[in-house]
């Protein structure tokens, strides 16, 4: 954009300015800036202004106005991501005839809950269901289902109580694959919950169910329970907190 800027500079006493040093800012205001990331860059280095309260910005990425409150930046009014409640935490390509896929940093104290989706790609096994395993811990897993054939329009409870790891909640298949899952509380020093949902051609399948572990998760691992998977994308999002 025309009025993105990358400095906030700061002159000399005695200095000859030119219209170009004089038009970095005048025509807007305020400094805009493309990211969070170029704002913070543009304070406190050679010839740049020191960060102050008080100090405003324009972030064009986000389409939000800033304040600087002495601490850390504030936003005026509700960010466009606040509004929405969820926040593109992390993005993870699948590679080429993976057997498990891990996420790091998937989850932090920024928020208590989340939502995983996976889709793209393809699994090497038609219909094969995903383990989903949070950091290295393999047992305290309960989960249980309710699955409705399609062509029986029959509903029948599936049980996978102590499954050792969640199951059913993600299936690769060779057209695409696909998860929808919440995360309740994985960072937090308390059980995880967990709530999804999984469809194929001939049934669909919805569950929910817990981890009784304390540990505060911050990475989780899909592994289909045969077979490879191959492109596609795990989306992190965070629930906002309030």
């Amino acid at each position: 954009m025309a009025n993105e800027q990358t400095s906030v500079p700061l002159y000399a006493a005695s200095e000859v300015l030119t219209a170009a040093n004089m038009n970095i800012s005048a025509g807007t205001g305020v400094p805009v800036f493309a990211t969070t990331v170029t704002r913070d860059a543009a304070f406190g280095g050679a010839n740049e202004k020191v960060l102050a309260e008080g100090q405003l910005c324009y972030l064009s990425a986000s389409n939000i106005v800033q304040y600087y409150d002495g601490a850390a930046w504030a936003t005026v009014g509700p960010a466009v991501a606040a509004a929405s409640g969820l926040t593109l935490v992390s993005a993870t390509t699948i590679g080429n005839a993976v057997s498990s896929v891990t996420v790091s940093s998937a989850f932090s104290a920024t928020y208590e809950n989340y939502k995983i989706t996976v889709t793209g790609g393809a699994g090497s096994v038609q219909d094969e269901q995903f383990t989903l395993k949070l950091g290295s811990t393999t047992t305290g897993y309960y989960a249980g289902y309710i699955g409705t054939n399609y062509s029986t329009g029959v509903a029948s409870p599936i049980a996978d109580n102590n499954a050792g790891l969640w199951t059913r909640f993600g299936i690769g298949r060779t057209n695409g694959i696909i998860a929808n899952i919440d995360l309740l509380g994985p960072n937090l020093a308390k059980n995880t919950y967990i709530v999804g949902s999984q469809i194929t051609d001939s049934l669909s399948r919805s569950g929910s169910g817990v981890l009784l572990d304390t540990t505060q998760y911050t990475a989780f691992t899909f592994t289909p329970a045969s077979g490879t998977v191959t492109g596609g994308t795990i989306r992190v999002y965070g629930y906002q907190n309030s």
